[in-house]
């Protein structure tokens, strides 16, 4: 396993999990990497590590092109393991090393993974000569962790990024010019959409704090880097920073007998009439991180399931609980289902979604056992109405 060079004297010498199947509730299908680069200067300095279990395909990487005791700096970004884990060791390789990272909540998290290390803390405008090349930090903290934060190479002028920009995507490609790019931009909407939403406002407020950079490339901790598609990539994450939204409307349930089904072939007929582009998911069949990726822009969500023993269904109750933690876009809000004696989970789902500050169209839906036609153009043309007013 070798370096890969991203410019001169400038080499990603990460992992790649081409396994990886599952993070923190997100399915990461494409796998995904562990971004760390090393700068060889005067001082030799290595910005992350990988996460643990990752070590030997990182240290390899780092022998390709020197001697990992000659490491004079370590630079830690972000805390989380997947990032830091392999800190100790390279730090026991690295004797003489110096660690940097956020002060204080860099110091505060890596204390509380690893024990004192020795880290030196850096602020904002903070800037660390290399030799021919100089560091400068830039705190991102809540994008997505409070110890965030960005580091910026000049005159290479390439910016680490740490988690904005990146991708769950696991290739052999290193860049976009080299990539799938279709594919690349894919997982980065799903990245955002599943890690980094929560954390709008803080990630507008970092897009802020780096738009006078002259950034050539960036380096982000996880997926491919960005080299000639940089305007484009930024530009989305403006778009998703501003909660932008599009035409479509998402509609996402669960169904026992196809009662609750129909029900949303009905309401997806009524957006289909006005215009819109419906989208359905069937939990049974869907992921919760692939659909979050879409409500992330839609304009409406309708969400329908049956009662099951006085409540909805568990993988309905799932989902609502995922759109809650991550529901950075408000929409308008449809909730639906049949059921045949209680009929509580329509209800419940209302509840639900008005937490999380979305607005209804209508009152919940209710039907009892197998819907009629008629009972189904009523739904259809009560949408339609809500939708034109």
């Amino acid at each position: 396993m070798k370096a890969m060079q991203i410019a001169q004297n400038i080499y990603w010498v990460g992992a790649i999990d081409w396994n990886l199947r599952n993070f923190h509730g997100y399915e990461t299908e494409k796998g995904t990497t562990y971004n760390a680069y090393l700068v060889l200067d005067e001082k030799i300095t290595l910005i992350d590590t990988v996460k643990e279990g990752f070590f030997g395909e990182m240290l390899e990487r780092i022998r390709s092109v020197v001697d990992p005791e000659k490491i004079d700096i370590i630079v830690s970004n972000h805390a989380e393991p997947d990032h830091s884990g392999c800190l100790p060791a390279i730090a026991k390789i690295a004797k003489n090393a110096k660690i940097y990272t956020a002060a204080p909540a860099g110091i505060k998290n890596l204390t509380a993974y690893y024990g004192d290390l020795g880290y030196i803390g850096v602020k904002a405008g903070d800037s660390l000569p290399l030799g021919a090349q100089t560091l400068t930090f830039v705190p991102t903290p809540m994008v997505h962790w409070p110890d965030n934060m960005v580091s910026f190479l000049t005159p290479a002028n390439i910016l680490f990024s740490n988690d904005a920009f990146g991708q769950h995507y696991a290739s052999d490609e290193r860049t976009d010019s080299e990539c799938d790019l279709p594919e690349a931009y894919i997982q980065a909407r799903k990245y955002y959409a599943n890690i980094v939403q929560p954390y709008g406002m803080q990630t507008g407020k970092a897009l802020a704090a780096c738009a006078d950079l002259p950034i050539q490339t960036i380096c982000p901790s996880h997926g491919i880097v960005w080299t000639k598609h940089i305007p484009d990539i930024v530009n989305l994450y403006k778009s998703w920073v501003a909660n932008e939204q599009d035409d479509t409307a998402i509609i996402v349930y669960d169904t026992m007998w196809h009662s609750t089904e129909s029900m949303a072939h009905a309401i997806e007929n009524a957006f289909l009439a006005c215009g819109l582009k419906p989208r359905l998911y069937n939990l049974h069949y869907c992921h919760n991180s692939d659909i979050i990726a879409d409500a992330m822009t839609s304009r409406f969500i309708a969400v329908g399931s049956p009662t099951l023993n006085n409540t909805m269904m568990p993988s309905v109750a799932s989902f609502l609980t995922y759109f809650k933690g991550l529901n950075g876009n408000k929409k308008k809000f449809i909730a639906f289902g049949s059921y045949g004696w209680g009929g509580q989970s329509p209800d419940q789902v209302f509840e639900a979604l008005s937490a999380c500050k979305c607005e209804p169209l209508l009152p919940a839906i209710k039907l009892t056992f197998k819907p009629s036609k008629e009972q189904l153009d009523k739904i259809t043309d009560d949408v339609v109405s809500a939708l034109q007013k």
